[in-house]
């Protein structure tokens, strides 16, 4: 896959050279200079490895629903940017992903801050680094202040060929 990186990819490989801090501070900054809804919510990676991502918002007025919980939207904002960008970093270069699916499933009201928490397996990896279009359910996990799930999501990712 060496010669057929992402940008995203690129701009990983050098920050995966800094110290976790530094490295989720810059791949926000990056991620927020072209997901601009990323920035605009707030959002932060706390962790980003190619297999395994965590995205924190912080319960404040901005993101609030009216009984002052993280607004549902929000929440789901975490879900999908914490799997979108697990499989941003694992398709080639020549491809592109796209959400396909989500299900949500409001359990409970939430605590302060969320943090979303989204995984791939080795084999879900290599069919993205090897195959020219498909699709994959990746595990993530939303959790509250408390350590709660209060929402339960399951989103699942596609990616095919750019168009020329």
């Amino acid at each position: 896959m060496s010669s057929n990186k992402s940008m995203l990819q690129k701009v990983y490989d050098q920050l995966d050279k800094l110290p976790t801090p530094l490295k989720t501070r810059g791949f926000s900054l990056v991620f927020g200079r072209a997901v601009k809804y990323f920035k605009t919510s707030g959002l932060r990676f706390e962790w980003i490895e190619p297999n395994h991502s965590i995205v924190v918002i912080k319960n404040r007025p901005s993101v609030q629903n009216h009984i002052g919980s993280v607004h549902a939207v929000a929440m789901i904002m975490i879900a999908e940017t914490a799997t979108g960008s697990l499989v941003g970093l694992n398709v080639p270069a020549n491809s592109i992903p796209v959400i396909k699916r989500m299900e949500v499933d409001y359990r409970k009201r939430s605590t302060g801050d969320m943090k979303a928490e989204a995984m791939l397996t080795q084999e879900q990896i290599d069919a993205m680094r090897t195959e020219e279009r498909g699709e994959v359910d990746v595990a993530v996990t939303i959790t509250d202040a408390d350590g709660k799930e209060p929402i339960f999501v399951r989103a699942v990712w596609a990616w095919t060929p750019k168009r020329a």
